[in-house]
């Protein structure tokens, strides 16, 4: 609930690959920016890799995007995170995030795609989530004590996964934003395998739809998703 929206069932044709690629290539450059090159030492770095490795993203293009934010290309890295917030059909509330080199391109566009939605100003919707720190890991065995996990890493609360490899126990942890960094690092320490380590928002209350308008939601949410300069979007859908 409240999670980072994500494409399910659909097909993913050339041009959505390479899509896709962009937005992982993107998220790398900007997290090694942040936080250097080395992803032993840059959680971020070391999450994005890993999620752009499983979409089978050329090597050569991981390794350039890395350089390219650590400002060893020479190139200049000047992306711009913008966020928007308004609702899609059957008012649930969206926040959608952009990385993009063109604000002035990327404002007009974003407010075409919610044509049938509303778009809000700032501030009309960031009350009804809450910004927090989100790691999603996976480890071997059964009866982890997930509380006691929790505690040790440093976050507030931990949730149980349904999607873990067969045989593992996945989590969700929560904790405060400038947490996030050590917690990714002691579950890694500590054997987790870690597939998300990133700022989200969750909802504080879903929404719920009727199921003859979900359809239409979720067209709505995937056609923002796919604009190139969308990073992430985060809907109170239930």
């Amino acid at each position: 609930m409240g999670a980072q929206w994500k494409q399910k069932g659909r097909e993913i044709s050339a041009l959505k690959r390479g899509q896709l690629f962009g937005k992982l290539a993107k998220e790398i450059v900007v997290a090694a920016k942040l936080g250097g090159p080395d992803p032993d030492l840059n959680a971020r770095l070391a999450v994005a890799i890993e999620a752009a490795k499983k979409q089978s993203v050329p090597r050569d293009t991981i390794e350039r995007a890395v350089k390219k934010g650590a400002g060893l290309t020479g190139e200049t890295v000047n992306y711009e995170l913008v966020t928007y917030e308004g609702f899609a059909p059957g008012k649930v509330p969206l926040i959608v995030e952009c990385l993009t080199d063109n604000r002035n391109r990327t404002a007009p566009e974003i407010r075409m795609l919610f044509k049938d939605g509303q778009l809000g100003a700032p501030g009309s919707v960031m009350w009804m989530f809450e910004h927090v720190g989100i790691v999603d890991a996976h480890i071997a065995g059964a009866g982890v004590d997930l509380e006691g996990v929790a505690i040790e890493a440093g976050a507030q609360n931990v949730e149980p996964l349904a999607e873990a490899p067969a045989g593992e126990v996945g989590a969700r942890f929560i904790c405060d934003r400038a947490d996030l960094d050590s917690v990714t690092k002691y579950l890694k320490k500590a054997g987790w395998s870690v597939t998300t380590s990133e700022m989200s928002y969750l909802a504080k209350n879903a929404v719920e739809v009727p199921e003859s308008q979900k359809a239409v939601v979720v067209e709505f949410i995937n056609a923002i998703d796919e604009h190139d300069d969308v990073h992430r979007i985060y809907t109170a859908l239930k």
